[in-house]
This record gives structure tokens, C-alpha cells and sequence, in this order.
């Protein structure tokens, strides 16, 4: 390892949560039943005991390796770079095994779970890839699996939840609320306060009650942690100019960020759902220009959420289900509120558009979710010059989105 490579002091390994504050600033926190403080205190206390464990860190990262196949590349995109007129770097996370990186964080809480004595295991889905990582490392590691899925995001994500059901999980469809991500979290947390003996809530992005949004974020940084060595054996003692990645919760987004907040000299860019145009009321952009953020309470959490004028949450939209969720993790209203980083939105046109992009030049489908930081990158191209060097995060594959694009374009809505 080079001296541009060696790790700094977050990346060699977890970090301790017992000296973690439950707040990024001011947004964080945990706001729950008090009949789930027992299992919070004892996730707190167990966290930083096992991720401290040589053992554990051992049999992490030998699954991550021979498993999940990581390390992920970096790709240069030569077309995509020749189209748009500066030099674009593609983060793999398409090619961990299950197609996204929801593995890394799903993983990491199963190991987790099964050192704890909790041997079933309930999550939350909305693009089903959260789902799918969920129950595929149940299926290694032996564990019951329960995962909650809005009736909606069922419909437009029915391969995923076959595989699901393939892998021995017991697939709940919720049918409350909008019946997406939101009313699939609320079904989780109310499973878990029921059985919070033996059950352990595989939490899949970084917000939630304290410490989930660490214990994520831990848990996806090293996709930040890789493409800055890739980065740096390519071009020793550089960085990228800046760093790109969608953002519904936030889990990819911060996994690829977090290396970097400390670089200045790197911009942080989050590209957030439009859905159907700010104008319409249906998306959902938190914190990119056109709307006007408002913090509030949501699952456990303290952020900026999506309301409506009489504070009540407003209901989403997005093509991407992964993104169709109305607040953002914890540490992005930290980022924001500080100005490191920056946020803009892509609408559903313009994710369909950086889709078809990305696949004209450069043979990769990307999920819809990722399409949107494609899209953002169209979007800021007039910001970079030619010796401009940016990474973006393709945080899964479009396999699971072939069925919803393609029935969509069969009522002309995508050429």
C-alpha cells in the first residue's frame, strides 16, 4: 500500500458507538416506544462490543471477499466521459452479489444479529433490493426472515419479491398508508416492538433511531473506502473532484461520502427523486432547491421530512421505489445544513433518460435508483471542465426494473 493509500483513522476499521453522539448537530436522535429502549440500549452495547472483535472483523471481511465479491471496481466511462466532456468513474456496486449494495450494510446486521442470540430476523423493503439482501444472508447464516414490503412497491417490484419468497423469506405485503417504504417501516417497527425477545430489525438505510444511521453508514462506507484506493492507484496522491451518488435515505450516498467529508477539495453531490416535477407535489426531494426543507420527526428519527401545509407527512413519488421515501438520513440534513455537501433532484423523464444513457454508452443497466445520479450528472455537466475527475455511485443493477420500464413504455411513456 502506498503512502497515498494508507487508511485514515475511520477507515481502518468501526467506529466506537458507545462514544458516538445520537445527533449529527442537531438531527438524529431516537424516538421511540419506550418498550424498545431495552433493545436499543442492548444493540448499543453489543455493537461496540462485537465490531471491536478481531473474529468478527475476520469473518466480515472474508464473506464481503469471497461472498459479496468485493472489492467492487472502479470503471472509467471513456463514452460517457466523451459525451458529456469530462472524466466519469463508475463505482461498481452493481456487481456485488444480489446487484446492489444493500449487501454490505445486510451482512454486516446479520453477522450482528447472529452474535446476539437473535436468530429471526425482520427488515423493510421498497425497491426489494434491501429485501433480497436481507434474505439471501439469512439464507447463509441460517436465520428466520420476515420482510415488509408496500403492496405498491409489490407490484412494481414483483421479480424481487420472488426472490425473496425463493430464498425462504416469508414476504408480508403492507396495505396501510400509501403502502409504500414509509408504511412498510411503520409495520416493521410494530413487529419489533412485539417480539423484540428474540427478533432483531435489520434496518436498511442510515436513519432510523439511534444508532441504526451509524450502524449503516459503518457498515457502506467501504464503497468510499474503495473507490478512493482504486482512485489513488490509478492517479497517486489525487482525489476525485467530486463525488456523485442518488439519494432516498441515504445508505449509498453516505457509504460512498463518508471517506471524502473530510476532503474538502471534494465535492459531495446527492441527487434526490423529482417524481413527477417539484411543481406537482408528487416526488420526493427533501433538501434539493425548489422545495423549502422542513425538519420533523419520522420512525425514530430527527431530519428533514416531506409535510404538507399542516405538517402532516406528505405523500411520495418516484419512478425509483428505492427513492420514494419522504425523509432523508440524519447525517445528509447534517451535510446540507453545513454546506459540504450539495443536493439536487431529477425527476422521473430524467431518470428514465440517464438510464437509457448510461446503457446507449457504456452497456450497463442501472437501476432506477441510479439512474437519477446519471441523470443529475447530465444535469451538472456545464459545472466540470475536462480535466474534472468525478466518481458516481451505480448502487445497483436495472435487472429488477426491466419489467416496470418495460410496461411503461408500452403505454408510451419511455421511448
Amino acid at each position: 500500500m502506498t503512502k497515498q493509500q494508507q487508511l485514515t483513522p475511520s477507515e481502518k476499521g468501526y467506529a466506537s458507538f458507545s462514544d458516538m453522539s445520537a445527533y449529527y448537530d442537531a438531527y438524529g436522535g431516537c424516538f421511540i416506544p419506550e418498550t424498545l429502549m431495552p433493545a436499543i440500549d442492548e444493540l448499543i452495547r453489543q455493537i461496540e462490543a462485537i465490531t471491536q472483535q478481531a473474529d468478527f472483523r475476520d469473518e466480515l471481511s472474508n464473506l464481503l471477499a469471497t461472498y459479496v465479491g468485493r472489492p467492487t471496481p472502479l470503471t472509467y466511462a471513456k463514452n460517457l466521459s466523451d459525451e458529456l466532456g469530462f472524466q466519469i468513474w463508475l463505482k461498481r456496486e452493481d456487481l456485488a452479489h444480489t446487484g446492489a449494495h444493500k449487501i454490505n450494510n445486510a451482512l454486516g446486521q446479520a453477522l450482528l444479529a447472529k452474535r446476539m442470540g437473535k436468530h429471526r430476523i425482520i427488515a423493510e423493503t421498497g425497491a426489494g433490493q434491501h429485501g433480497v439482501a436481507t434474505a439471501t444472508v439469512c439464507a447463509l447464516l441460517g436465520l428466520d426472515c420476515t420482510i415488509y414490503i408496500g403492496s405498491v412497491d409489490v407490484e412494481r417490484q414483483k421479480l424481487n419479491v420472488f426472490r425473496m419468497e425463493l430464498l425462504g423469506a416469508k414476504v408480508v405485503p403492507v396495505e396501510n398508508g400509501t403502502k409504500t417504504l414509509k408504511d412498510a417501516i411503520n409495520e416493521a417497527i410494530r413487529d419489533w416492538v412485539t417480539n423484540v425477545d428474540n427478533t432483531y430489525y435489520l434496518l436498511g438505510s442510515a436513519l432510523g433511531p439511534h444508532p441504526y444511521p451509524k450502524i449503516v453508514r459503518e457498515f457502506q462506507k467501504i464503497i468510499g473506502i474503495e473507490a478512493k484506493q482504486a482512485f489513488q492507484s490509478k492517479f497517486p496522491g489525487e482525489l476525485p473532484t467530486a463525488v456523485v451518488a442518488c439519494v432516498g435515505g441515504g445508505s449509498n450516498a453516505i457509504g460512498l461520502f463518508h471517506t471524502f467529508i473530510d476532503e474538502p477539495s471534494v465535492r459531495l453531490i446527492g441527487i434526490e427523486a423529482a417524481g413527477k416535477g417539484i411543481e406537482s407535489g408528487q416526488h420526493s426531494v427533501r433538501l434539493a432547491k425548489g422545495v423549502q426543507p422542513k425538519p420533523g420527526v419520522l420512525q425514530g428519527c430527527y431530519s428533514f421530512v416531506l409535510q404538507n401545509a399542516e405538517g402532516q407527512i406528505q405523500e411520495t413519488h418516484s419512478i425509483a421505489p428505492g427513492l420514494d421515501y419522504a425523509m432523508v438520513g440524519p447525517e445528509h440534513a447534517q451535510l446540507w445544513q453545513q454546506g459540504r455537501a450539495e443536493y439536487y433532484s431529477a425527476d422521473d423523464e430524467q431518470a428514465l433518460a440517464g438510464l437509457k444513457l448510461l446503457t446507449r454508452t457504456e452497456g450497463i443497466i442501472p437501476a432506477l435508483e441510479s439512474a437519477h445520479a446519471i441523470a443529475g450528472l447530465v444535469q451538472l455537466s456545464t459545472t466540470f471542465n475536462e480535466q474534472d475527475r468525478v466518481i458516481v455511485n451505480i448502487s445497483g443493477r436495472g435487472d429488477k426494473d426491466m419489467m416496470a420500464i418495460f410496461e411503461r413504455s408500452q403505454h408510451g411513456d419511455a421511448k
